[in-house]
C-alpha cells in the first residue's frame, strides 16, 4: 500500500514510533487517525512530502515490547491496565493539586491557567468514570471472548447486545477527553510556561504534557488495535 493511501492509524498500529513524527506536525493520530496520510496534512497544513520522507527514514526496527498490534487481547488489556489507567489514577492527584495552585496564586494575573483548572478536573472526572467503564463492562466482556475463542465456544452474547455499543461509548468518550486537552494545549500555548513562571507553574505545565503523550497512546492502543480486534473475534464467533 501506498503512503497516501494508508491510514495516520496503520502507521501507528504498524510501527509506534510514527507517532512522533505525527505528534510533532500536530496531526492527531489517536481519535481522528482513521483518515490517510495525505488527508490528514492537508488537514493540518503540513507539506504531504516531508512527512513521507520522515516515515520512510523512520526506524524500521520495532522494540519488541512496542510491537502492540501482535499481543493477545487479553495481555494487551492487562497492559493498558497495569501501565495506561494506573499512570493515569496516579497522575490525576498531583496534576489537580499544581492546577488548583497555579489558578490560585497567578489566576489574577494569568487568567488562562483558571481555565486551564476548570478543563483539567472536567476532564479528570470523565477519565475516572471512562477507566471504570472499561474496566468492570468491557474488558471483562473482551477476556470472555477470548476464552471463547481458545475454548472454541460459540454464541457469546453480550449483556449490551454487542460489543461495539460500549466500544461506541469509549471512543465517543476518548474524543471528549482528546477534544479538552487541545483546547488545553492551545490555552498554555502547547505547555510554554512564561519566563517568570515559578517552579509550580513550570511543573503543572510539564505534568500536563506528559498526560497528554500517554493519553495518545493510551487511547490508540484502544481505538486502533483493541477495539476493531475485539469487534471482529466477536463477528467470529457469533
Amino acid at each position: 500500500m501506498k503512503i497516501k493511501e494508508k491510514t495516520v492509524a496503520d502507521y501507528v498500529t504498524e510501527n509506534i514510533k510514527t507517532a512522533h513524527i505525527f505528534k510533532k506536525h500536530g496531526i492527531d493520530f489517536c481519535c481522528g487517525g482513521a483518515i490517510s496520510v495525505k488527508e490528514a496534512c492537508a488537514k493540518n497544513n503540513v507539506d504531504s512530502k516531508v512527512i513521507e520522507n520522515e516515515l520512510l527514514e523512520v526506524d524500521a526496527v520495532k522494540d519488541v515490547i512496542e510491537d502492540y498490534n501482535k499481543w493477545e487481547l487479553d495481555f494487551l488489556m492487562i497492559y493498558i491496565e497495569n501501565v495506561h489507567h494506573t499512570y493515569v489514577k496516579e497522575s490525576l492527584p498531583l496534576i489537580s493539586e499544581y492546577a488548583n495552585k497555579v489558578a490560585k496564586v497567578h489566576g489574577n494575573h494569568y487568567t488562562e491557567v483558571i481555565k486551564v483548572n476548570e478543563l483539567f478536573h472536567t476532564v479528570a472526572n470523565e477519565l475516572i468514570s471512562h477507566m471504570q467503564k472499561e474496566e468492570q463492562i468491557l474488558f471483562p466482556f473482551i477476556k470472555k471472548l477470548v476464552e471463547a475463542k481458545k475454548t472454541e465456544k460459540k454464541n457469546i452474547i453480550a449483556p449490551f447486545g454487542t460489543v461495539r455499543n460500549p466500544i461506541q461509548m469509549m471512543e465517543h468518550e476518548h474524543e471528549s477527553a482528546g477534544d479538552i486537552f487541545k483546547n488545553i494545549a492551545e490555552l498554555t500555548n502547547n505547555y510554554t510556561p512564561p519566563k517568570e513562571a515559578c517552579n509550580t507553574f513550570k511543573a503543572l505545565y510539564a505534568k500536563l504534557d506528559e498526560f497528554e503523550k500517554d493519553l495518545h497512546q493510551h487511547i490508540h492502543l484502544e481505538n486502533n488495535i483493541l477495539h476493531p480486534k475485539a469487534i471482529a473475534l466477536e463477528k467470529k464467533l457469533i
